[in-house]
């Protein structure tokens, strides 16, 4: 990602959903729950009784992009994106835990303290396209103000995977060995301080300790110990196309 991004993280979310697809219902049988397609750009819908958010995100462009979601998975159903890759991407399609610019999720255990996390997991398993531009990454959030309702001071962004010429914001500065796998460690500013890891293998499912991430971000100045983790956030930054990124199934917990 080269990340010019408030991500529509300066942008209101507005909660609009459209297109509800209509399940059938079959006599003496209970409805399936039906899925839900969202095109507005800042459009997003509570998951999982409110435990996560799946938010549409286009804050970079002015393309079109639909997400069909269904429980805590989602699939980019239409991205008609075409973004040099020496700028922002378009969009963030993405699922979270917490607050983002004031919309928040419930029972997650978030936000708190870098200093004081016990625990912090997550899973998180992805289909990507053969086509397009674009990276499967995490993005954790960190501020001074808990349960911060603006632009938050730090990004912790995990690559997973990425497809096409981009890169991180700012200069690579070593690597690190969490979770049994190498990552390039990749520093910067964007108003606010910026720390990207990026997996040298790539990989369509993983398993995380984020608290290894945390604390290597504390280590390097990144984030302050005392400075919160407002949200854990998973999802696609497309430059080009984008149609087909899915995300099959996610978790977080936080202790």
């Amino acid at each position: 990602m080269f990340n010019g991004n408030n991500r529509g993280r300066r942008a209101v979310l507005a909660l609009a959903v459209s297109g509800l697809a209509l399940s059938s219902l079959s006599t003496g049988a209970a409805a399936a729950q039906p899925a839900t397609t969202m095109c507005g750009k800042y459009a997003s819908t509570q998951v999982e009784g409110g435990r996560y958010i799946v938010q549409n995100n286009v804050w970079g462009a002015d393309t079109q992009q639909c997400v069909s979601v269904d429980g805590s998975s989602f699939t980019v159903t239409t991205a008609n994106h075409d973004k040099a890759t020496n700028g922002s991407p378009a969009s963030y399609p993405s699922i979270y835990a917490g607050c983002h610019y004031g919309n928040c999720t419930t029972n997650t255990g978030l936000p708190v303290r870098a200093d004081r996390m016990t625990e912090a997991t997550t899973s998180w398993d992805i289909t990507t396209p053969d086509t397009g531009t674009y990276n499967a990454a995490y993005d954790l959030w960190f501020d001074p103000q808990p349960s911060k309702s603006g632009q938050n001071a730090a990004e912790l962004m995990i690559w997973v995977d990425h497809r096409g010429d981009i890169q991180p914001i700012g200069s690579p500065v070593g690597t690190v060995t969490i979770d049994g796998a190498q990552w390039e460690v990749w520093t910067g500013d964007a108003g606010w301080n910026v720390i990207s890891y990026v997996r040298t293998e790539t990989t369509d499912s993983v398993d995380l300790d984020l608290t290894a991430f945390s604390a290597d971000a504390v280590e390097r100045g990144s984030v302050e110990p005392s400075w919160y983790l407002n949200s854990v956030q998973a999802g696609f930054e497309p430059w080009i196309n984008g149609t087909g990124l899915a995300t099959n199934d996610f978790s977080v917990n936080v202790g």
